[in-house]
C-alpha cells in the first residue's frame, strides 16, 4: 500500500510539474506574441540581401515578397529606403529581383545589407518626411497623455488615423498627402504601449479590446477642438479599435465613417498566426493562444466587434486581401456579405498585412476618395 501511495504521489507530482511547466511555457509564448515593441516590424516577411545598387535601382534576393507590385519600405537596423516597381528589363542574376530605388531616407544601402520589406514608407514626422505643417499635441487619455500629430485642414470633418500591429504613427503618413489635398484635418494617434505613450497596464497588447478607449479619447479631443464629425482610419488592430469605438463609444454618433485596413476581426486566428510567425514552437501554439486569450480577458469576453453587424450605423470601407498571413480576410468577406448596405469591401491581392496601400497607392486612394467624398 505504501509503495502504491508513493507511486501515485510521484505521478501526481510529475503531472503537476508538467502542468506548471505548460502554464509557464504558455505565458512565455503569450508574452512573445503580444508584448508590444514600438516600431518592431511584424514577422513573416523573409530577410533579404541587397546584392547591388545603382542610380535609381537596387537588386534584392528573389522571393515572392520582392516580386510584389507597388511601393514598399526597406528596413534594417540604421537603414530605411523606399522601393517602387519591379524593373524587369534590367539585366540581373536569376536569383535576384531589381526594383526601382525611390530614395534612401536613412543610413546607407550597401551590398550585403540584410533588409525586410515593410509597409512603412516614411520615417520622422509629417514636417520632416512630407513637408506638412503639423502640431505635436497631447490627447488626454485614461492612462495619461497620448502623443499625437495634428495636421490642420479647412474642413470640420477630421480623420483620426490609428496604426496597428508592429507599427507606429509614422505608418499612417502614407495617406496624409492624399488627405491634405482634400483639406481634411488629420490626427495621428500614439496609444498605450507606443513610444512616449503610457504603458499597457499588464504589459501586453489586447488587440484593440482595451486600446480602443485611447481612440475614444482622441474622438473627444477632436470634437473639443473644432471637429463636427470624424472619420476613423485604422490599420490592423487600429481598425479593430475603430470598430470597438463605433459600437461602444458614447460619441459614436459623431463618427461619419470607418476605413478599416487589414482589420483584425478573428482574434483567435490572429493570435495563432502571430505566435507562429514569432517563432513559437507548433507544440506550444494551443497553450500560447489560450494563455494570451486568458491574459487579455478574451476567454471571458467572447464578444467580437463584428459579432453584431446590425450595430454598424455608419458606412464602412474595408481594405483586405487573401495574402494577409496575420489577419485572415474571410471575416471581412462575411462582414461585407452580412451588411452590404453599410460595408464596402475592396479586395487587394499581393499585399501583406497592413500593406494594402502599398500594393497600388493610386488605386487605394481613388477607392478612398469615392468613399470619403460624401462624408466630408
Amino acid at each position: 500500500m505504501r509503495t502504491a501511495t508513493a507511486t501515485a504521489a510521484a505521478v501526481t507530482t510529475t503531472l503537476l510539474g508538467a502542468g506548471a511547466a505548460a502554464v509557464v511555457a504558455g505565458r512565455y509564448a503569450a508574452d512573445v506574441t503580444l508584448r508590444p515593441v514600438p516600431g518592431r516590424p511584424l514577422p513573416g516577411g523573409p530577410r533579404l540581401t541587397v546584392h547591388s545598387t545603382a542610380p535609381g535601382r537596387v537588386a534584392l534576393t528573389r522571393s515572392l515578397a520582392t516580386l510584389r507590385p507597388g511601393t514598399h519600405g526597406l528596413d534594417a537596423p540604421g537603414v530605411h529606403a523606399v522601393v517602387g516597381r519591379v524593373l524587369r528589363d534590367v539585366p540581373h542574376d536569376p536569383d535576384t529581383v531589381v526594383r526601382e530605388l525611390v530614395r534612401v531616407t536613412h543610413g546607407t544601402l550597401e551590398p550585403g545589407t540584410r533588409v525586410r520589406l515593410t509597409p512603412q514608407i516614411h520615417i520622422g514626422d509629417p514636417r520632416s518626411a512630407l513637408g506638412l505643417d503639423h502640431a505635436d499635441v497631447d490627447v488626454p487619455g485614461e492612462l495619461g497623455g497620448l502623443p499625437a500629430w495634428f495636421v490642420p485642414g479647412a474642413r470640420d470633418t477630421w480623420v483620426i488615423a490609428v496604426h496597428g500591429l508592429g507599427g507606429t504613427r509614422e505608418h499612417p503618413m502614407v495617406v496624409m498627402p492624399f488627405l491634405r489635398r482634400y483639406h481634411l484635418p488629420v490626427l495621428a494617434l500614439a496609444y498605450r504601449g507606443d513610444l512616449g505613450a503610457p504603458a499597457c497596464p499588464d504589459g501586453i497588447s489586447h488587440l484593440g479590446a482595451s486600446e480602443w478607449r485611447d481612440l475614444d479619447a482622441a474622438i473627444r479631443y477632436a470634437l473639443r477642438f473644432g471637429a463636427r464629425r470624424v472619420i476613423l482610419h485604422g490599420w490592423s488592430t487600429g481598425a479593430t479599435m475603430a470598430l470597438y469605438a463605433a459600437q461602444r463609444s458614447a460619441l459614436a454618433d459623431s463618427i461619419a465613417g470607418l476605413v478599416l485596413d487589414s482589420p483584425v476581426l478573428d482574434r483567435h486566428a490572429t493570435l495563432r498566426n502571430l505566435a507562429l510567425a514569432r517563432g513559437v514552437p507548433p507544440a506550444l501554439l494551443p497553450l500560447a493562444v489560450r494563455a494570451a486569450e486568458a491574459r487579455t480577458g478574451m476567454l471571458a469576453d467572447h464578444r467580437n466587434p463584428v459579432a453584431d453587424p446590425a450595430a454598424l450605423r455608419m458606412p464602412v470601407l474595408v481594405f483586405s486581401g487573401p495574402d494577409d498571413t496575420i489577419a485572415p480576410w474571410e471575416p471581412a468577406r462575411r462582414l461585407a456579405a452580412l451588411r452590404p448596405d453599410r460595408v464596402t469591401l475592396y479586395p487587394v491581392r499581393d499585399a501583406p498585412h497592413g500593406g494594402m496601400w502599398n500594393a497600388n497607392p493610386s488605386r487605394y486612394e481613388e477607392v478612398l476618395r469615392r468613399f470619403i467624398t460624401p462624408l466630408m
